[in-house]
């Protein structure tokens, strides 16, 4: 099994499409670097905020193969792609990430149990298909919000646990108190549990979540990276950053992963917005986003001069 250890600030990769809807891999290798430079430790490739449901396998396959050729071993690199519920469909598309020489492969767990029937639903799905995955390549588990948001209980973490071979947790449970629980629950063990929710980042990192794994490390990555590497030593700052980070992901319901694209456009790393995710017009809908986008952008550059003065 890989050594490398998936945690610190991983950013939930977007994709990029041209004008004519396909993947635009010149704007992906721009914004693999641009993740890079601003000090992501590790890529989830082929997620949510990927589009993920929108691909093809076809296009799934050649996404996540892109990626690890790209970042050419700099970071680790996981892959997902699970969108199926017929457990066949999720050998196929697992199989697909676990070739493309990811370093891990990402279980959704609301496929694991489709219909929200329990433990032993998740068990057994879960059983099949370790007995099936290539034994060598590490596992992830991610509580994607879609279809439904399927939380792991502690008895599930732990079945998890004991089979040696899951290394990250995506945590969505938006709550403090669940976070440390799991925390303390996978002290000492290869599993590291990843929050993805903005409004408790820094906290989560003080309680011992492993870095943060949400959606705005699509804007500023190096933030966060900051606040998990130096906040403690900084605390004045660190509560000044963690609640301008707070405030400026409230954005996120304004149109994201589109948000996010016209935020990359604005910097040249995308020459279009256009998603398979969102078909209606971002800026019709929500009016003053680009206002909005602005003021994101100048608090982050603000708390970027902050972190460069002391």
């Amino acid at each position: 099994m890989s050594a490398k250890r998936i945690e610190g600030i991983v950013p939930v990769m977007l994709t990029p499409f041209n004008e004519a809807g396909e993947i635009d891999y010149a704007g992906l290798e721009r914004l693999i670097e641009w993740y890079i430079a601003k000090g992501s430790d590790a890529l989830f490739a082929v997620c949510q905020s990927s589009e993920m449901v929108f691909l093809s396998l076809a296009e799934r396959k050649a996404l996540a193969k892109f990626v690890v050729r790209q970042v050419a071993g700099r970071v680790p690199v996981v892959a997902s792609g699970h969108i199926s519920d017929d457990p066949h469909g999720q050998l196929e598309e697992l199989t697909v990430a676990a070739n493309s020489g990811a370093d891990g492969v990402v279980l959704v767990t609301n496929h694991l149990d489709p219909k929200n029937r329990g433990t032993t639903t998740f068990r057994g799905n879960l059983d099949w298909l370790l007995e099936r995955l290539p034994g060598d390549i590490p596992l992830g588990l991610y509580e994607c919000p879609a279809p439904y948001r399927r939380m792991l209980s502690d008895e599930e973490i732990r079945i998890c646990l004991d089979t040696g071979r899951f290394v990250l947790l995506k945590d969505v449970s938006c709550d403090l108190d669940i976070v440390k629980r799991r925390v303390a629950l996978t002290a000492g063990s290869p599993l590291a549990i990843l929050n993805a929710n903005a409004a408790i980042a820094y906290d989560a990192m003080k309680a011992g979540s492993r870095g943060f794994n949400g959606v705005s490390t699509n804007f500023h990555p190096d933030l966060y990276k900051w606040l998990y590497t130096s906040g403690v030593k900084h605390p004045e700052l660190a509560e000044e950053v963690a609640t301008f980070l707070v405030l400026a992901a409230l954005s996120e319901a304004f149109g994201y992963p589109v948000l996010a694209k016209i935020y990359h456009q604005r910097l040249g790393t995308f020459t279009s917005i256009k998603s398979r995710a969102i078909s209606f017009d971002v800026r019709e809908r929500f009016w003053a986003l680009d206002a909005i986008l602005d003021k994101v952008v100048a608090g982050t550059e603000a708390m970027r001069a902050k972190i460069a003065a002391l």
